[in-house]
């Protein structure tokens, strides 16, 4: 039976955690400890009470959230902080955070992973954050009517705005919230995103410089780092699996 340590040590190492300067409420790494021993692997997107009760009820031990318990700041242990925290000790499970390694990993990463369900490569990063690229670029060689079509067919609710190339030769993508990543496309050489959500200013922007700006779903784009590691580290310690689906629509 894997022990907790092993099983961190190793999260931290594949995703390279050390090497992120992340956003002040991410803290990623482990959050929340068991008793030192793992029986079971989980991934959910948010942390969160449901989220925490579910884990427990299927016998998850060792949860790997991307968007952890810190987001608030220091907070009371009061009303619903309380209530995660106390599923989780007495559910003896811990939980491990991963924000932008799993946005940025150039195999497991939400956005590399983002390509891939499209048939492209993800071959240029871009996006920097303190040194570190986030977002990635692939060629594309899909007229945009298609790329919409997949993206329809792959995500429950897809919003795009048509003001870039009908035929982009290289398609950017930036998981969860795009707002940082639109200011940089023209510089990059793109015409068009994919990303999660986008704040109702870029219309304009959009309008103004030419470009396609498509949304998927903050929470949709979001799902496959944490399934991808999770995945990985339950074969490697040879450990079943399950990830934690909520019906977040945003």
């Amino acid at each position: 039976m894997p022990t907790l340590t092993e099983l961190t040590n190793y999260c931290d190492k594949r995703t390279r955690r050390g090497a992120f300067k992340d956003f002040p409420g991410a803290w990623n790494g482990l959050q929340v400890a068991n008793d030192g021993r793992v029986t079971k692997i989980g991934a959910a997107v948010d942390a969160g009470l449901v989220p925490f009760e579910q884990a427990v009820e299927r016998g998850i031990d060792f949860l790997i959230v991307h968007h952890g318990l810190f987001w608030g700041g220091v907070q009371p242990l009061t009303g619903p902080v309380y209530g995660r925290f106390a599923a989780l000790v007495s559910g003896n499970c811990a939980v491990y955070s991963s924000h932008l390694p799993l946005d940025a990993h150039e195999e497991i990463g939400n956005n590399v992973l983002l390509a891939r369900q499209l048939g492209l490569k993800a071959r240029r990063p871009f996006l920097f954050h303190e040194g570190e690229p986030i977002g990635w670029i692939a060629p594309n060689k899909l007229k945009r009517a298609q790329l919409q079509a997949r993206l329809e067919e792959l995500y429950p609710r897809v919003v795009s705005i048509d003001c870039g190339s009908a035929t982009p030769r290289q398609i950017g993508f930036c998981s969860g919230s795009g707002n940082s990543a639109v200011p940089q496309l023209i510089a990059a050489g793109v015409d068009t995103l994919v990303t999660g959500e986008l704040r109702e200013e870029w219309f304009n922007y959009a309008q103004e410089h030419h470009l396609n700006l498509i949304c998927c779903g903050h929470y949709a784009t979001e799902m496959h780092g944490v399934k991808a590691l999770a995945a990985e580290v339950a074969k490697k310690f040879r450990l079943p699996w399950e990830f934690i689906e909520t019906p977040n629509p945003l």
